[in-house]
């Protein structure tokens, strides 16, 4: 498939796995669980109701969401009816950090960021068929339940003693931080939406990151207590790169699913710049190609690596599942024209201007000279330097190479930018004033 030519498969599941509990087995999606025969059972059957539950605790979701935003459309696809829910009132608390209390945000806040969630999960689901998708809040039954009631109905179901030992509870108990009663509470509110979502959608099985798993099984546990049968619970692995980084972080920053906090360009600069290493695990996790393509790209990644067929096919995949066939493909010609493939007086402003946020860049008023910009980039370290690199003939500026140390800085570029290259690769952004 060419880059240019960009189109993500529609979402379908391998028709060479005899169910969809064995395909998510095989991508490596079951870290933990409830009773594996149960659930291929289960899965393998009628169709049931599932969920999956998201905080608004920032404004979009990131990539560990998108691991199960992508689980809940493939058990949608096997014929399951998935619930989303968003919440409303467990955004207010937050579960536990491994390491500090949260700040609890505004009332305000968490409601506008309940309707940002609620449309980035709707994206991914189908709102037609007889399986289609529904989205709920949990503020919807919390809200009217006063403490007393909460603590006679939902409390009394639970034992301090197994609270505490808890993963996310004891590391918080056994750091100076110690953990507030709010936060504590947090395992019963997700299990009490469980058991809300078991009685209201006969709902019985719930997904989520394998660091969950302690309030995973909180609903499991409850509803077992109460109604006497049996919930099922999936954890998924946390994604971590094979050097054993946290995945989707870069210096502390979250890679986000909203195109204004993490634009599409670079969205699909993170994706395609996976190492070699990790490119096929995450070509399972997050593409819906199936296992006789994923295997042919890792004997691509065994032979050619230099071609990193595989990094484009998922760079592709991801960003048009997420962004769109059209931003993806502005994303390809965006990096094709920076590095010298294509036009970049072609390229829209917010793409190019995106693209050079990637970049290390300027900002720099009108008439600035050619020489001033290298320095305020950081392609060169002084005036006297960026006048011998010109001398060599080592600068461009917008594709055309600078002979002239008084040439300026247009900005004639879409977005009123410029692009300052050094030598063959390296490149810097100037964004006019």
């Amino acid at each position: 498939m060419s880059e240019t030519a960009v189109r993500a498969l529609a979402p379908a599941n391998d028709p060479a796995f005899e169910n969809v509990w064995d395909e998510i087995v095989w991508r490596g999606l079951v870290h933990v669980s409830t009773d594996q025969e149960a659930l291929r059972a289960l899965l393998s059957s009628d169709p049931i109701t599932y969920y999956c539950g998201f905080d608004p605790t920032a404004p979009s979701l990131h990539l560990g969401n998108l691991v199960q935003l992508l689980l809940l459309r493939r058990l949608q696809l096997a014929g399951h009816k998935p619930l989303g829910l968003v919440g409303g009132s467990t955004g207010l608390i937050g579960d536990p950090r491994p390491t500090a209390e949260r700040t609890l945000n505004t009332k305000e806040t968490v409601v506008e960021w309940v309707g940002y969630l609620r449309s980035q999960v709707e994206t991914f689901l189908s709102f037609e068929g007889d399986n289609a998708a529904r989205i709920v809040n949990n503020l919807d039954w919390t809200a009217p339940l006063s403490a007393i009631d909460f603590l006679r109905e939902i409390g009394k179901h639970y034992r301090v003693g197994t609270m505490i030992k808890k993963d996310a509870v004891s590391t918080r108990l056994n750091s100076e931080a110690g953990i507030s009663y709010t936060e504590f509470s947090y395992q019963i509110l997700q299990g009490m939406d469980y058991l809300e979502l078991y009685r209201q959608y006969d709902c019985v099985l719930q997904t989520g990151g394998s660091d969950q798993w302690g309030n995973l099984t909180s609903g499991t546990d409850l509803i077992h207590r109460v109604e006497g049968v049996s919930a099922h619970a999936i954890g998924t692995p946390l994604i971590t790169n094979s050097d054993g980084t946290k995945f989707g972080k870069s210096e502390g920053n979250a890679i986000w699913i909203d195109a204004e906090m993490t634009s599409p360009y670079a969205f699909y600069q993170f994706w395609l710049n996976t190492d070699d290493a990790d490119v096929i695990e995450r070509l399972k996790v997050f593409t819906f190609l199936t296992r006789a393509e994923i295997e042919e790209y890792a004997t691509l990644v065994e032979a050619e690596p230099f071609r990193r067929a595989a990094q484009k096919r998922l760079a592709i995949e991801v960003n048009t599942a997420v962004h769109g066939a059209d931003a993806t493909a502005k994303a390809i010609a965006a990096s094709d024209a920076l590095f010298g493939k294509g036009d970049l007086a072609s390229l829209d402003a917010a793409t190019l201007r995106a693209a050079l946020d990637e970049l290390p860049n300027a900002r720099v008023a009108a008439g600035t000279t050619v020489v001033q910009a290298l320095v305020d980039t950081g392609l060169v370290s002084s005036l006297g330097e960026a006048r011998r690199a010109i001398g060599q003939g080592g600068v461009s500026l917008d594709g055309a190479r600078v002979d002239d140390e008084d040439a300026v800085v247009t900005g004639a570029l879409p977005g009123e930018v410029s692009v300052l290259r050094r030598g063959k690769k390296t490149l810097a952004g100037v964004f006019v004033a």
